[in-house]
């Protein structure tokens, strides 16, 4: 039996209405690949260029404003956006069956889906959404006035769309806060950092700094004080010569000052405060002399802080008290070390040294099998910032302190370990602390 259906008919390209159809697709194409790369720009576009781009009033300011309003809630922006490109990509593709249903007759269906897809594929989809990810601040800023007029008018059906992704959302447990952003700032600030120093636009320098600074808020006085093992310290009772010896010899400008006990700070004395002290009791004829020298009249009241201090806050009340020095005690009272102003500002630009300053034998040394020579004391930090790796520090602040607490003991010289995918040999051992260690990646 012949088939009377002709597979293509002639006759409707001179209907008008075949071709009105056709201009209404083409016009529906337009709109769907407005929609993707208004999607993609507004998405990709970074929230700080375009903050830059409207504070400098260039041109697009007005529209980079309207663009970050749009972002304050991405959940009525996606929504928006998904909408309007589901109505015009189903309407083109209606119309496209219907079309090809006149032109082609029983063949129309995989015609129009062919066709169909390869015009929203290429023209669509991957075309606008190419150019809006190569230039997602300028592409936002020109489309967020209409984009957003489009949103407003959609905003009922987009409002009901809403409450019923949250219901079903429910349902597994899951909640969505409007406007919530789901990566901080200061985290996205980070991860750029991180990215940059990989891709070699970033020096590592450069994002240790900035690191550093943006961790000073996580970071506690504990992790980076000066142990009271290491605290150089003038006993109030000692002769003034001592005194005034002990001062000159040592390397730092503030001592702290005990009496009787290590453990009972009575002052904090500056060594030109001494000095200044000393010169009225030497100089002149009738100068009595360092005999009548009290450490107690020169020395400032010490200043305490808790050892959970926050980094940042602790600056802040550096530079509020104008002072430089701290004494750090536990949640019992008891010294467990001091910390400086300059200990802070270490952990942004990196060792600060000066004339004074003993100089350190070097920190890391290979050997032949790649290991590391590593005093014990160095900080997991330090340690990561130098080799770039990235061992935690949630449970010790020194390498030594994560030695003993993946090990749960106090190792002895020669013992080796395997964690976090590192080799580790205690290298040397005084009384209880781990001094020397060598490390390796696996």
């Amino acid at each position: 039996m012949e088939n009377d259906t002709p597979f293509f008919d002639p006759a409707a390209l001179q209907d008008p209405t075949t071709w009105i159809i056709a201009g209404v697709i083409f016009l529906l194409l337009v709109c769907s690949g407005f929609f993707s790369g208004s999607e993609t720009a507004l998405t990709a576009a970074s929230r700080g260029k375009l903050r830059s781009i409207a504070d400098k009033g260039e041109w697009g300011g007005k529209g980079a404003e309207r663009a970050l309003e749009l972002k304050e809630d991405n959940e009525r922006l996606i929504g928006g956006i998904l909408l309007g490109n589901n109505l015009v990509n189903i309407l083109a593709t209606s119309l496209a069956t219907a079309l090809f249903s006149t032109l082609l007759g029983e063949g129309a269906i995989v015609a129009a889906t062919l066709v169909m897809t390869a015009l929203v594929l290429i023209f669509a989809e991957v075309l606008p959404k190419t150019y809006a990810i190569n230039n997602p601040e300028v592409s936002a800023a020109r489309i967020a006035r209409p984009i957003g007029f489009i949103i407003g008018l959609m905003a009922p059906v987009v409002a009901i769309v809403r409450l019923l992704v949250r219901g079903v959302l429910r349902l597994f447990g899951l909640r969505i806060d409007a406007g919530a952003n789901m990566l901080s700032v200061h985290e996205e600030i980070m991860g750029a950092l991180t990215i940059g120093h990989q891709e070699g636009s970033v020096e590592k320098e450069q994002r240790d700094r900035l690191l550093g600074a943006l961790d000073l808020h996580e970071r506690t006085v504990e992790e980076i004080m000066l142990h009271r093992s290491g605290i150089e310290m003038i006993d109030a009772d000692a002769d003034p010569e001592e005194i005034l010896s002990q001062a000159l010899q040592s390397p730092h400008t503030r001592l702290p000052v005990f009496r009787e006990d290590s453990e009972n700070i009575v002052g904090v004395v500056h060594a030109k405060d001494l000095l200044r002290a000393i010169d009225r009791l030497t100089r002149g004829d009738n100068a009595p002399g360092l005999a009548g020298f009290d450490i107690a009249d020169v020395a400032m009241e010490p200043y305490f802080v808790p050892e959970t201090t926050t980094l940042d806050d602790q600056m802040r009340q550096f530079l509020r008290r104008h002072t430089h020095f701290a004494l750090v005690v536990d949640e019992y009272g008891a010294l467990g070390g001091l910390i400086t102003l300059e200990d802070i500002l270490e952990e942004i630009v990196g060792e600060i040294t000066d004339e004074f300053d003993t100089p350190d034998a070097p920190v890391l040394r290979t050997d032949a099998a790649g290991n590391y020579t590593i005093d014990g004391a160095m900080t997991i930090r330090d340690l990561n910032r130098a080799t770039d790796w990235t061992l935690p520090d949630d449970e010790a602040n020194t390498v030594a302190g994560l030695v003993i607490h993946e090990a749960q003991t106090i190792p002895l010289p020669g013992q080796c370990f395997a964690f976090h995918g590192f080799r580790f040999e205690v290298a040397e051992r005084e009384q209880n602390r781990l001094t020397k260690l060598k490390i390796r990646r696996l």
